[in-house]
């Protein structure tokens, strides 16, 4: 959520950065300025009209002191008024505080100034690639055909327990998701990450702390007999393991890992481009997340860029990294690079990761703050997070790109955790 006081103070540079991301309805943010008017108006009227009441009260206990009951009675009379002022403002001020939270919450956060213009992930801007394509047998096969010839994961047996879009990974499919987990995992407790393993559900205030609702609800999977949502990514309740604390300031950076199952409802997803393991409805994902001083977050944003670039660089696979523009962007994101993986046998890259500074949209929504040791006064802290990654694709890769004549090869890495180094 923007800060209110931003956004009364910047009114047109507010709108000029929505508009990088393509957001237009902007006569909000107007809407969001008069009800911060009103609501102050209303605020100062009651405290005038409290002070008034509470300074009649004193004069009539000094009257009723003095024998003055005439005077007393009047006075009381008035302060029957005031009070019935009072609560008729009490009431004007709950009803404008609740209109302009529901209307501040509809503004998506504020794009970096680095951000592209662009309306779709066609204007995202490729910031650099590494690696080279491996050369296939022109034979190759997807990975969804891979994974029926080796008997290592199953769509038709996921759709069978399940529905469409979920998997169930088979013998060396399923060692080979663990290997993955324990790898990347080790990988980020080498970069000083704590591991958390938090629940999978999250309530909505969690929800609404890292701003999947209300912009994201139809994508989440709800469980309404407890007013529960399954989590899309461990970024929900790992951000929200501090929401309403005040941290230290020696304390930043926090720095959480956490390897979750993920849930993502997906709806509308359909075609040839969510084949296989493209796009589905459960997988599962080791999530980095930083809680950062706001002087500190862009650097720690490039520090996080490159422990994703050196997983992939460890695994041998190809990949972009790209800056996605305004109009790709996130509700919640001020700046977001996104990592692709190439896929050699259906020749199109794969989203793998995103990695983000959220500024202070979250923290401001779930009031996390920490203590300046300086003006020793409290300030919203930057919440940033990505996926370090996310397993469904990287399989997808890894199968294609690995795939010989004699099976699929593992990457050297990866052979003291899977325990074999071929899958055949």
């Amino acid at each position: 959520m923007l800060e209110l006081n931003f956004v009364r103070n910047n009114v047109e540079e507010v709108k000029k950065r929505l508009a990088v991301k393509n957001f237009f309805p902007l006569e909000l943010v107007d809407k969001v300025v008069e009800l911060d008017v009103k609501r102050r108006s209303l605020q100062t009227k009651l405290d005038s009209t409290l002070n008034q009441s509470k300074t009649l009260s004193k004069d009539i206990g000094r009257l009723f002191k003095e024998g003055k009951q005439a005077e007393a009675q009047t006075l009381r009379e008035q302060t029957t008024q005031l009070k019935a002022d009072a609560k008729q403002y009490q009431e004007e001020l709950e009803e404008t505080v609740k209109a302009l939270d529901a209307t501040l919450v509809k503004l998506p956060n504020l794009p970096h100034s680095s951000v592209p213009e662009g309306k779709s992930a066609e204007d995202n801007v490729v910031v650099r690639s590494h690696g080279e394509f491996p050369k296939l047998d022109e034979n190759a096969r997807p990975h969804w055909e891979l994974a029926e010839q080796y008997h290592i994961m199953s769509l038709k047996l996921g759709t069978k327990i399940t529905g469409a879009g979920f998997p169930i990974y088979i013998g060396k499919g399923a060692k080979l998701q663990r290997a993955l987990i324990s790898f990347f995992l080790d990988e980020a407790e080498k970069a000083a990450y704590t591991e958390v393993l938090p629940p999978h559900v999250v309530n909505p205030d969690s929800a609404f702390g890292t701003a999947q609702l209300p912009d994201k609800e139809g994508q989440m999977y709800y469980i309404g007999a407890d007013d529960l949502y399954l989590i899309p990514t461990a970024e929900v309740p790992l951000t929200n393991l501090y929401r309403g604390d005040i941290v230290k300031e020696e304390e930043l950076p926090i720095k959480l890992v956490g390897y979750t199952p993920c849930f993502r409802r997906e709806a509308g997803s359909y075609g040839a481009h969510v084949r296989g393991l493209n796009r589905v409805h459960q997988f599962d994902k080791v999530e980095v997340v930083q809680i950062a001083h706001p002087d500190k977050s862009y650097d720690i944003l490039e520090e996080m860029v490159k422990h994703v670039e050196g997983i992939l660089q460890k695994l041998g696979i190809p990949y972009r990294i790209l800056a996605l523009c305004g109009g790709d962007a996130t509700f919640a994101s001020a700046l977001t690079y996104d990592f692709e993986t190439y896929s050699a046998a259906q020749k199109r890259w794969l989203e793998v990761s995103s990695v983000s500074n959220f500024e202070t949209f979250q923290s401001n929504r779930m009031k996390l703050r920490f203590r300046d040791k300086t003006t020793k006064k409290t300030r919203l802290a930057h919440t940033l997070n990505g996926s370090a990654l996310a397993l469904a694709r990287i399989v997808a890769t890894l199968l294609e790109n690995n795939q010989t004549a004699d099976g699929i090869v593992i990457p050297e890495v990866l052979r003291p955790y899977t325990g074999f180094d071929i899958i055949n």
